[in-house]
């Protein structure tokens, strides 16, 4: 039986379809996302640009107003300068200490603990459960006067302050609400510690290495890479925090503007005020600070991070 040859150049097998039909095939596919890219992202992100320049009360058409909005968020408003001073602090605070404790839990499970993925789906639960209005709601019952907390100090004869109505306590209860949910960044670190080759560790330990000494010489070297991660992720996730602020403070912010996060009063300008010109202003600020931020810590990486492959 005569076997074929070989085909022009050029052609493809039967059954499927010339270069022009696979890629129509799969700009088809991809019409949905694109189409949802340009008007439900790209489209509102350059409107709110736009708007941003104009004022804007969401009745009436935009009126062009220029950096004036700009100007009146750095020169004219203490609210705004007292959102941004809440926002850093709980940036500052709350991920360092959700990212040691995180680290803490996942060194303590790499032990081989019994019932590993018991204890891992446990302490991931929060990370799923923090950022529901239930979950802040029950935070808020917590850390009132006649809450847990204060009942459990009332066992030790100390009679405790309503945390959350105290100016002083208010912003530390939504930091260790941000701390409570550290599954997400425990399950990183904990998979980034399985990939720690044991033979580094008994080389150290021969040499005489004690524990310390192993974690400090052997494990953050090797985690930098994953530290760092965990890091921008959780920063980004820190400056856009809202719904702990709203619902402790009853959309206020309070008391006395100690729990006003920047997300939160960029929603009480635009959709309280229907002042969207102002809030979109805010919002273009806010993806400064986060694009500056991330940049920081990208350049400072090369100082601190180590990745296996360098010589």
């Amino acid at each position: 039986m005569r076997r074929r040859g070989p085909g022009p150049r050029g052609a493809t097998p039967r059954g499927v379809g010339s270069t022009a039909e696979q890629n129509g095939a799969a700009f088809l596919f991809l019409a949905p996302w694109i189409v949802g890219a340009l008007c439900l992202t790209l489209g509102p992100i350059l409107a709110s640009l736009y708007l941003s320049f104009t004022s804007y009360d969401l009745f009436n058409p935009p009126v062009w107003a220029g950096l004036h909005n700009y100007e009146r968020l750095l020169f004219e408003d203490p609210r705004y300068l007292q959102a941004v001073k809440v926002t850093f602090s709980y940036v500052f605070l709350s991920v360092p200490l959700k990212l040691a404790f995180a680290l803490a839990v996942a060194v303590m499970l790499n032990r081989g603990i019994a019932f590993l993925g018991v204890y891992r789906g446990l302490y991931y639960l929060p990370s799923l459960l923090g950022g529901s209005v239930a979950v802040a709601i029950m935070w808020r019952q917590i850390f009132s006067y006649d809450g847990l907390i204060n009942h459990v100090l009332l066992w030790f004869g100390i009679d405790g302050p309503s945390w959350i109505s105290n100016p002083d306590t208010a912003l530390y209860t939504l930091v260790s609400l941000a701390v409570w949910q550290f599954g997400s960044p425990m399950i990183i670190f904990l998979a980034g510690l399985k990939q720690i080759p044991q033979d580094l560790y008994d080389a150290a330990a021969v040499d005489g290495a004690g524990p310390v000494t192993k974690f400090l010489r052997i494990t953050l070297p090797l985690l930098t890479p994953i530290i760092f991660f965990n890091f921008v992720m959780q920063m980004i996730g820190a400056f856009q925090a809202f719904t702990p602020s709203f619902i402790i403070s009853n959309g206020t912010g309070g008391p006395a503007d100690s729990t006003l996060f920047y997300t939160l009063y960029l929603y009480e300008q635009g959709f309280t005020n229907f002042q969207m010109g102002y809030a979109s202003a805010m919002a273009w600020i806010l993806v400064g600070i986060i694009a500056t931020a991330t940049a920081v810590a990208f350049l400072s990486a090369r100082f601190w991070v180590h990745y296996g492959d360098e010589r």
